[in-house]
């Protein structure tokens, strides 16, 4: 099939390169061009295991990148990948979409005025692939017949959220855990599942398929990311308890994630979530609940659970040493592991916590230290080019982000030194992925 992907930012720069691996013939279309001339290279302005491999399999031949919106009248299917970022009140900025919307819609109205041979009864599906609350489909279905004008009748629009997660959206993309097609007609929910045709068979069939309404699909979404979090936060607080009660939070989740109702994913306590999409995705179903006149109680707890996590890593340093003047180690920048994405990382908050304290902070991260460059300059904090590097010489380290090498780093803490009126340097471990050693004060975050 011809498709159009119009934004080429994660989402869609990840769909453009697994589609074209899927054998249809992608066009991605980005406003800006060094995005476009990044991906006509064959890389990606993102870091995600696998992605740079497809598009250089695929670039110059089943994908193209372009600032234009030529390609959309002769697609079969346009799908709408524009980021949606939050405002103050948490509620999405659907200002990007709605242009990108309107703007496809009056390329389909061009395409049929430049062609006479165009068949102009064919229809158009455009589908979004953004994350938009359940009130935002109707703006965006209006402004994209706006912009188609006269062929508006015969433009459909379906939605398609994706579930993808930052480090393995590529392996996320190719063997779904479930697709979701949202439409208003057999016509689209037939096109998409045949767009799907060969992720589908490349997984012998076994791919639940929820073919629902527009708006409900997107509810979907939220509902997931929300869910999600909440658990993460819930097994949060219950680590906390723990810790209280000289509990091992993480003998806890073992137990009750033998329960197949509550399953083992999850439960793994610690500094908490960040990211783009459950942070953003949370604030924005609170945001639309409140604009529907209903407070959403538990979804709020869950942020706050969340916010406080950082600081109770700060509160356990606090009892073993004043940092201030000292040099303080921050082990992991990314929000997650396999990312060098920085969007809400646990690590901002506890650096901004230890620069209130006065501590001399190095970070160190194996690929997301120059984003965090932009929330944190080189005279705010040092960067190291190594664990070990950060460790020399600190007398306190705090474990971020679960990146394999920090398991891996044995003799790293023995560099480091005792703080003033300390007899041993600490380590507070906020995901549970340095092992107790002589040497130190270690402190696990809820265990």
């Amino acid at each position: 099939m011809r498709v159009t992907v119009v934004g080429s930012g994660y989402v869609g720069t990840t769909l453009s390169a697994c589609l074209a691996d899927a054998g249809h013939d992608v066009t991605a279309v980005d406003i800006d061009p060094d995005v476009v001339a990044a991906l006509n290279d064959g890389r990606a302005a993102i870091h995600e295991p696998g992605l740079d491999d497809l598009l250089a399999k695929h670039v110059d031949g089943s994908l193209r990148a372009t600032t234009a919106y030529d390609s959309v009248p002769d697609a079969d299917v346009t799908f709408l990948a524009i980021g949606t970022p939050s405002n103050a009140d948490g509620s999405i900025d659907l200002g990007g979409l709605t242009a990108a919307a309107e703007m496809t819609g009056e390329a389909i109205a061009a395409g049929s005025d430049a062609d006479p041979d165009r068949d102009t009864a064919a229809r158009h599906l455009v589908v979004v692939k953004s994350t938009v609350t359940p009130p935002g489909v109707a703006e965006i279905r209006a402004a994209l017949r706006a912009g188609a004008g006269e062929a508006a009748d015969r433009v459909e629009l379906a939605t398609n959220p994706e579930f993808l997660r930052e480090g393995s959206a590529v392996d996320d993309f190719q063997h779904p855990d479930k697709l979701v097609f949202g439409t208003d007609s057999a016509w689209a929910t037939e096109r998409l599942e045949s767009l799907y045709d060969p992720i589908v068979a490349a997984a012998d069939g076994d791919v639940p398929i929820v073919r629902t309404d527009p708006e409900t699909a997107v509810m979907i979404k939220y509902a997931n990311n929300a869910f999600l979090a909440s658990k993460i936060s819930l097994v949060n607080d219950l680590g906390n308890i723990c810790k209280r009660f000289g509990i091992d939070a993480y003998e806890v989740a073992d137990a009750i994630g033998l329960d197949d109702r509550i399953g083992a994913k999850f439960l793994r306590s610690g500094v908490g979530y960040g990211g783009s999409c459950f942070p953003k995705d949370v604030d924005a179903i609170r945001a639309a609940a409140r604009e529907a006149g209903y407070e959403p109680a538990l979804l709020d707890a869950a942020v706050a659970v969340n916010d406080g996590q950082p600081e109770r890593m700060l509160d356990l340093l606090d009892a073993h040493a004043d940092v201030a003047g000292e040099r303080v180690a921050v082990l992991g920048l990314a929000f997650k592991p396999g990312t060098d994405d920085v969007r809400n990382s646990r690590a901002i908050p506890v650096i901004d916590g230890l620069l209130e304290r006065g501590a001399n902070v190095v970070g160190y991260d194996p690929v997301a230290t120059e984003n965090m460059r932009e929330h944190f300059s080189g005279e705010d904090i040092e960067y190291a080019d190594s664990a070990a590097a950060a460790l020399d010489g600190a007398v306190a380290a705090l474990v971020v982000t679960d990146w394999d090498e920090f398991a891996a780093l044995d003799d790293g803490f023995d560099a480091m030194t005792a703080a003033p009126g300390s007899a041993e340097p600490v380590v507070v471990d906020g995901r549970r992925i340095v092992e107790r050693r002589d040497g130190i004060a270690y402190e696990g975050l809820t265990w």
